[in-house]
């Protein structure tokens, strides 16, 4: 914005100096500093010293109040001129409230003093004021009273995990296995009449069938069948419940699929297209049991209902955004590059559940929280969530990696294979069945892959029911600690699946010993807890950490992630309609660093303020003259430019290359998303300054004017896949819409990622598809 889009802004649009001639307001203005603030960065936070008051140029913002129970409040949405800051700073109380920036905001911060000189001197600016502030006070007021016991609870559904549509109808979801078949089926207009079954084929001689609706159970056996009838099946059994809860093919406008493995060509779920069973038959050399099964059960379902959309929901997908240092294994790198053998991960849905209902639960963006996610089931994994993405799971290429399961056996030394394939003489299916089938708890115990059973015998004294309940706890623990010093802190520690929601001893034993990371589990709670609900708080009350039970639903979760992909579909076919000859300009982000005013200070001398050399991209955002070293733990950074204009936080952003130098690790961030970042120290040429935190790899971003996002079919926060034109495509995925009236076009990647993928600056992308809308 320039500086007479400035003037012009504050006299026209800044309600505060209505009353004011241009004059004032240019003297205001001169002795006040303009600053950023990036998405979900505080702009106050409560028990700050009120300094300032703030007037939002470009952006939005929220001021909210947390209580005692972690409830978050939402007194007032900021936009383009509004103020904050106002009450501290007329009472000289602490700040009293949260203000937390929702995009991108360019802001005016006017000092105290020159507040009371200019300001509280102008009756007609105080009495504006006096009311923008009881408005607030009477907002938040309504708010309490109606979070009183015996108020109706608000129905917001900030992350959409209804399945609630506007058309009626009903979602099915399949779950096609090698010996069982699972199947949910969901009105979208009736949520509470959710009917789940499950159809038995392990045994050669006959099929066994269970159907649930509620707390209503039936149960059949029949001759085995072939795949050809299943939906004859399903109406079967389902009517066994009763008419009005008997599936009919007519009334289904969505099937979702379960499919094992993705690989690395699916970051999401889709819908269903002759190439994309392509692409899964093709996946099926790491899933050789399970991805052939799936497409067979595909292929059946599409000839019984042609005439509605099919979607893939992919285990492994939520986990694409998992960093190669942690999915490469230490083989060979060219067995990566040529044949995909890495860590894919699984069970995505349920933790990508997981997360998402505890950002409910605990009413928090997700994008601020760092959860441990523990799915114990059949299968068993843990995942690492950091502020919304996968950045660790226990399982590997396969579901056989990681933790001991009950029947599968968990990472084990490859050595041990050969030594049983050379000294046993056991051929590559012999070891297959014994690491999937005859592992785990079952092997250790010789009792039962069941951990109730495990447990009785455990109670009776069985010594290798003991040891192998101890074993599967202690690894469950032992990877929660992993995962909090992998993300260097923890906010969520939740369990779900089978075990993870009925053995209180798992539990238990899983959270002991580790009350110093904020982990501590109300042991009463836990024993006492029996039919879960849709979630549970398990954590003692004075807890930093929220322990959390949630009840996981793998059909419905399949039928969720359908729902999400039919939209994200008709969003993206839309998009690429619309923007058929609208290309987005590719920008190569060097290493730099933004400053707050106090370590500019610090850097360059007192009362020093930046000088703009020239204008960035970005309006408003400029490269400065100045130029700060980077010293870390193992070497050195010379002259990496700073950024303006200051922030309220100092924030690095370096490449992997430039992280090995220093000698640090910092997460895959947004701008501005700074908690448990690593600190650095930085060189001036009047001083030096050490931040505790702010060193971040920037997350892949477009910027985008409400104007684009509106061309585009997108919003802030959304995730999309970008096609890049050059010597060769490429696709990127993982990719943060950011949206801001004040951006113009351009997508952001780093130098490294320039560097290997041959991109320069000025080359240009295409949004091929939604991944996310969070």
């Amino acid at each position: 914005m320039s500086e007479v889009d400035l003037k012009k802004f504050f006299l026209e649009q800044v309600p505060l100096f209505a009353s004011f001639p241009a004059d004032k307001v240019e003297t205001i203005v001169g002795q006040s500093r303009l600053t950023t603030y990036e998405g979900n960065e505080a702009m106050l936070e409560t028990g700050d010293e009120a300094r300032n008051i703030g007037i939002v140029i470009t952006g939005h913002a929220e001021i909210s109040v947390t209580d005692n129970t972690g409830t978050r409040t939402v007194i007032s949405q900021l936009g383009p001129g509004d103020v904050f800051g106002v009450m501290s700073t007329l009472t000289g109380d602490r700040i009293a409230a949260d203000v937390i920036a929702g995009n991108r905001c360019f802001v005016l911060l006017i000092p105290q003093d020159v507040f009371n000189l200019h300001i509280l001197t102008n009756p007609k600016a105080v009495a504006y004021l006096s009311h923008k502030l009881l408005d607030r006070v009477r907002t938040l007021s309504t708010d309490m009273l109606n979070s009183q016991p015996g108020q109706p609870a608000k129905a917001d559904d900030p992350y959409s995990l209804s399945l609630h549509t506007d058309s009626p109808g009903k979602v099915l979801a399949l779950n096609v296995g090698i010996s069982q078949i699972h199947f949910g089926i969901y009105d979208t207009h009736d949520l509470g009449s959710d009917v789940h079954g499950i159809i038995d084929n392990a045994d050669p001689a006959i099929s066994r069938v269970r159907v649930f609706v509620g707390t209503q159970v039936r149960s059949a056996e029949r001759s085995p069948f072939p795949l050809t009838d299943l939906f004859r099946v399903i109406e079967e059994s389902t009517r066994l419940l009763g008419d009005a809860f008997a599936f009919h093919p007519h009334d289904v406008t969505a099937v979702g699929h379960r499919v094992v493995h993705g690989g690395s060509k699916f970051a999401s779920s889709v819908v269903i297209t002759p190439a994309v069973i392509a692409d899964i038959e093709a996946l099926s050399v790491f899933a050789p049991l399970h991805n052939p099964v799936n497409v067979e059960g595909i292929r059946e379902a599409m000839r019984q209902l042609p005439g509605v959309p099919h979607v893939a929901v992919f285990d492994t997908a939520f986990h694409q955004t998992l960093p190669p240092y942690a999915y490469l294994y230490g083989l060979p790198y060219e067995l990566y590059k040529q044949q995909g053998i890495r860590r894919y991960g699984f069970h995505g849905s349920s933790h990508r559940y997981v997360s998402l209902k505890a950002a409910e639960v605990l009413n928090r963006p997700l994008g601020e929280l760092e959860i441990v996610s523990c799915h114990l089931g059949i299968g068993a994994s843990l995942c690492a969530i950091d502020h919304g993405r996968s950045v660790d799971t226990t399982m590997g290429m396969t579901p056989t990696d990681g933790l001991i399961m009950p029947s599968r056996s968990g990472s084990i030394d490859p050595a041990v294979m050969i030594h049983l394939m050379e000294h046993n003489k056991l051929s590559a299916d012999d070891l297959s069945t014994m690491i999937n089938t005859n592992s785990g708890l079952k092997g250790i115990s010789g009792i039962s892959s069941d951990i109730h059973d495990i447990e009785a015998a455990a109670n009776d004294g069985h010594h290798r029911a003991l040891l192998a309940h101890k074993a599967f706890c202690y690894q469950v623990r032992k990877n929660i600690g992993a995962y909090v010093a992998a993300m260097g802190g923890i906010d969520v520690l939740a369990f779900t699946g089978d075990v993870g929601e009925t053995s209180a001893a798992v539990r238990s034993l899983a959270c002991q010993g580790l009350g110093y990371m904020g982990i501590r589990l109300d042991e009463e709670k836990n024993r006492n807890l029996d039919r879960v609900g849709d979630y549970a708080i398990i954590s003692a009350d004075d807890s930093p950490v929220t322990i959390l039970v949630i009840t996981n639903d793998d059909e419905r979760l399949v039928a969720w992630e359908a729902l999400r992909a039919i939209e994200r579909n008709a969003l993206s076919v839309a998009m690429r309609e619309d923007q058929a000859e609208a290309p987005i300009p590719i920008e190569i982000s060097a290493h730099h660093v933004h400053l707050s005013q106090a370590d500019v200070d610090k850097l360059f001398g007192p009362g020093h303020q930046l000088t703009p050399e020239h204008e960035l991209s970005q309006p408003g955002q400029f490269a400065c003259a100045e130029k700060v070293h980077l010293v870390g733990p193992k070497g050195r950074i010379a002259n990496v430019r700073v950024l303006g204009p200051t922030r309220k936080e100092t924030q690095v952003e370096i490449a992997m290359t430039e992280q090995f130098k220093v000698g640090i690790q910092p997460p895959i961030r947004e701008s501005g998303d700074l908690a448990n970042t690593p600190g650095i120290t930085l060189e001036g040429p009047f001083g030096s300054t050490t931040i505790e935190r702010g060193v971040i790899c920037a997350q892949r971003h477009i910027h985008m004017s409400p104007e684009d996002a509106l061309r585009f079919r997108v919003r802030d926060k959304y995730v999309v896949r970008v096609r890049v034109e050059g010597e060769r495509e490429l696709i990127f995925g993982d990719v943060v819409v950011r949206v801001n009236p004040a951006y113009r076009l351009a997508m952001h990647i780093d130098t490294d990622e320039g560097n290997a993928a041959n991109i320069r600056t000025g080359m240009l992308g295409y949004i091929e598809e939604i991944q996310n809308r969070y």
